[in-house]
């Protein structure tokens, strides 16, 4: 059964070792986000280090998830001092489970204050596409897919909520997903 893969970037306002307060609540809303993700039915894994989180993601080992690589577009620092990025690399069971992991919960209080950690880059943040069952997305992959929906929209190579496909290419969409007030227009 065809898997999804959900790949998401973003630039940050400040680099990741900035010590100001709005890079520190970033960090601290990450560190409850991503657990009560992990728990949502339908998740079923997500890019980690293979051997603990010392150094940028540029200097981590990723294992099967492949070499971290970034969007062309992306123009800040590779250091400790510099980068100033976020990504995640997923899988999810289906396009609704991932959508309520995103719109719900702490992630959606999270997504309410993008504006305050992220620039406005004109480029998407998230892209998904369908891989084979026991297939292990990887960073490039992301990145990609992440190119090609910003060079030609959603198609069922890479997609987004607002226009989304189901494993056989056929047009599918969230819209009508979840209460009224959390539907993507």
């Amino acid at each position: 059964m065809p898997q999804l893969a959900l790949y998401t970037f973003g630039v940050l306002k400040s680099p990741l070792a900035d010590p100001a307060p709005l890079t520190r609540e970033l960090h601290d809303s990450g560190e409850a986000v991503y657990p009560e993700i992990s728990r949502q039915p339908g998740y079923l894994a997500h890019a980690e280090p293979a051997y603990g989180a010392g150094g940028t993601h540029f200097d981590l080992d990723w294992g099967a998830w492949g070499e971290f690589a970034v969007p062309s577009w992306y123009g800040k620092g590779r250091t400790a001092e510099t980068t100033a990025l976020a990504a995640t690399l997923s899988l999810w069971t289906d396009l609704r489970p991932a959508f309520d992991a995103v719109y719900t919960g702490l992630h959606r209080e999270a997504l309410n204050r993008r504006h305050d950690w992220f620039e406005r880059t004109g480029h998407p943040s998230h892209v998904f596409w369908w891989v084979s069952d026991g297939v292990i997305p990887t960073w490039q992959d992301g990145v990609r897919r992440l190119e090609h929906l910003h060079d030609h929209g959603s198609v069922p190579r890479a997609f987004t909520f607002h226009r989304s496909f189901a494993p056989d290419g056929t047009a599918t969409g969230v819209k009508d997903i979840g209460p009224k007030s959390d539907r993507v227009r």
